[in-house]
């Protein structure tokens, strides 16, 4: 059957003249793919003025507890983040982390300043399980912690689906190893008693993180750091980066703060020791 014609065109033609009109056209193209360009650029650089934002507002407040030449131990440093703020303050980094792809990220920084150990911390030298998340940061080697964040609603999407053995070391040992640390950073994923129990000695300044659902562990963290002559405390909501008392409390004003922490499955923040007064 031949072809049926339209005001002398022939049906094929007329659908690739339809065709064309409907594609854009060279020029629209190219001025599509630099409309895209500019706003892929434009979404980088707020992303990186934010990191610097969020880094300056870091590096404000850990000066307090950081100078240069100063040793830092950053326990459960996953990827580097506040890592990278202790360097820029000037500090040798100790970072604790017994994740391998996480490892596998700090050892980029090439930096002969950060030493990393590849190892967990607890109570006692020997191998533990670590639970790895679908989310790095959330991995734990404290399965209970798993169970009440999850059942809070915390991170009720995520999952603990793989398991690894983890070597494990003290607080006491890294010290013997490296020296005492100025500042000590934990952040373990309820993991934080069975560090600090393997610590014999009080140091300058400790922080670990604690949540509303942990909040009678982060007690007995406290009460350890106080049997340990670290007798003021502070405390930092989420990221903030703010210490909510302009002073250093002692132990009784730590214990009501965490008795009243607000039961939200999205409240978080950190604990702050030292043997300082002031």
């Amino acid at each position: 059957m031949g072809e049926t014609s339209f005001g002398g065109m022939s049906t094929s033609q007329s659908a690739r003249r339809i065709d064309r009109a409907r594609k854009p056209s060279f020029g629209a193209r190219v001025a599509r793919a630099a409309h895209d360009i500019a706003m892929e650029t434009q979404a980088d650089w707020a992303h990186t003025l934010r990191r610097r934002r969020h880094a300056r507002t870091g590096r404000r407040f850990y000066s307090q507890f950081i100078g240069r030449r100063s040793l830092c131990f950053d326990v459960g440093a996953n990827v580097g983040t506040r890592a990278e703020i202790f360097l820029s303050l000037g500090a040798t980094v100790v970072a604790v982390e017994p994740q391998p792809a996480c490892v596998a990220r700090l050892r980029r920084f090439d930096d002969p300043r950060l030493i990393v150990e590849e190892i967990g911390l607890g109570a006692s030298a020997g191998r533990a399980e670590m639970h790895i998340a679908d989310h790095d940061v959330l991995s734990s080697m404290a399965p209970e912690w798993i169970e009440r964040v999850h059942t809070s609603g915390r991170f009720a999407a995520r999952q603990w689906g793989q398991t690894i053995s983890v070597q494990v070391d003290t607080l006491d040992a890294m010290i013997e190893r490296h020296g005492v640390p100025s500042f000590c950073k934990i952040d373990v994923e309820g993991y934080e008693r069975e560090v600090l129990a393997g610590l014999s000695q009080p140091l300058p300044a400790v922080s670990f993180e604690c949540t509303p659902e942990y909040a009678d562990v982060a007690l007995r963290c406290v009460d350890h750091l106080r049997s340990l002559g670290m007798t003021r405390f502070n405390f930092s909501a989420g990221e903030t980066w703010h210490l909510v008392w302009d002073r250093w409390r002692p132990f009784e004003s730590i214990v009501a703060l965490l008795d009243g922490l607000p039961r939200d499955g999205r409240f978080f923040g950190d604990v702050y020791a030292t043997t300082q007064r002031g």
